[in-house]
């Protein structure tokens, strides 16, 4: 894969930071969840933290985040002999008690990104254990089959070719819905009454970007759900159909973004070329290549304003208040350390108690930048690109 990426856009910059911060504590929720009672013991949250790629005490983590987790004794399994256990705040439970409302309704709609999914492949079929990489982008839970298989018959199945061999399972479109075969530049040209095109989402002074988008537009749109695409005339037609590709997967993710590991993961099922990324930079109109933390991803421009995302699911709103109060929790923790240190110094005669306080904004500022912090992130860097731990 190519070394390189798109100019540096510092709104989504941003929005990918914003995006991926909170996600070790959304494993520990997910582990948290396979608990009938969402409660369990520290010991056992210790036990999965390499898993986590953390370090350090569990108990400590846990206490990071007073406002989403809270700590208290109760019986071990072992007998009678009380032992730490965590579970949920009540205003985390409710956050996400909302999340999985969100989810649920989003079922249906679920179902329809699914099965688009599928229309764009080869044979109409995905393998189900590489479907896994595209569960978290496209908002499906765990469970997605569970949920999903018994409610829609009339459009997948499960079926398996190859029974001797392992995760061989196949999910298959049972049958081909017009009304779905919609891409998005489509449904656009559709609502305005125009022919299907790309649109450029740079600024207007990207006068080179624009005429190269002119250009490209000058021959006809390729729909990513036509039938014809196994066999494009030219490479230029092949191109095209592709960049149709890649974005109309971006449209069907919930943050209209995906790592391009993952796009080429899919290259013979989707019919992507052997370098992706190389394909996706000269359409800067289009598409954001970011090779943040030394992971290349794609965005779709058009699908931001600034740093947020013009559409926003349900879902991903849901997300977004768990995250919001893990940001809280985090901050109350460091307030409360900050005062404790502040105490101490006090008490040994360190430092003059006026000053000190004239310093408190600016020293929560740099502690934001702390060697403590840019530490802590790298050590969940590895976690914080994995698409399916949203």
């Amino acid at each position: 894969m190519a070394r390189w990426s798109s100019p540096k856009d510092p709104a989504l910059e941003a929005a990918l930071r914003r995006n991926r911060r909170w996600v070790v504590n959304n494993q520990i929720k997910r582990l948290l969840l396979r608990f009938p009672s969402r409660t369990a013991p520290v010991r056992f949250l210790q036990s999965r933290f390499k898993t986590l790629d953390l370090m350090g005490r569990a108990a400590n983590w846990l206490g990071k985040y007073p406002s989403c987790f809270e700590v208290f004794s109760a019986e071990g399994g072992g007998g009678g002999e009380l032992e730490p256990h965590f579970g949920f705040t009540k205003r985390m439970a409710a956050l996400v008690d909302a999340e999985e409302a969100a989810v649920t309704a989003s079922e249906p709609a679920m179902a329809g990104r699914l099965a688009r999914v599928l229309m764009l492949a080869r044979g109409r079929r995905l393998q189900v254990s590489k479907l896994a990489a595209l569960r978290g982008p496209l908002g499906l839970p765990d469970d997605y089959l569970l949920r999903l298989l018994p409610a829609h018959t009339d459009l997948f199945r499960l079926s398996n070719p190859y029974p001797h061999r392992r995760n061989a399972a196949e999910l298959e479109l049972v049958r081909w819905a017009p009304s779905l075969a919609v891409s998005a530049v489509e449904a656009a040209a559709t609502a305005s009454g125009s022919a299907p095109r790309f649109t450029c989402s740079l600024p207007a002074s990207w006068a080179k970007s624009h005429a190269k988008m002119e250009e490209f537009n000058s021959t006809p749109y390729i729909s990513p759900y036509s039938e014809e695409w196994a066999v494009p005339g030219t490479d230029a037609e092949a191109e095209k159909r592709a960049v149709a590709v890649v974005h109309e997967l971006l449209s069907l993710t919930l943050w209209r973004k995906m790592s391009i590991l993952k796009l080429e993961h899919f290259k013979r099922e989707f019919g992507l070329p052997e370098d992706t990324a190389r394909m996706l930079l000269p359409h800067p109109c289009l598409f954001y290549v970011s090779n943040r933390y030394k992971i290349h991803t794609v965005v779709l421009r058009e699908g931001y304003e600034g740093s947020g995302l013009r559409e926003k699911d349900p879902v991903v709103a849901a997300k977004d208040q768990l995250g919001e109060l893990m940001q809280e929790g985090l901050h109350e923790y460091n307030q409360r350390r900050r005062a404790a240190n502040l105490e101490k110094r006090r008490r040994r005669g360190e430092i003059e108690v006026k000053k000190e306080e004239e310093k408190v904004e600016d020293e929560d500022a740099a502690r934001l930048v702390s060697a403590e912090k840019r530490e802590e992130r790298r050590r969940f860097y590895k976690v914080l690109f994995d698409d399916a731990n949203r």
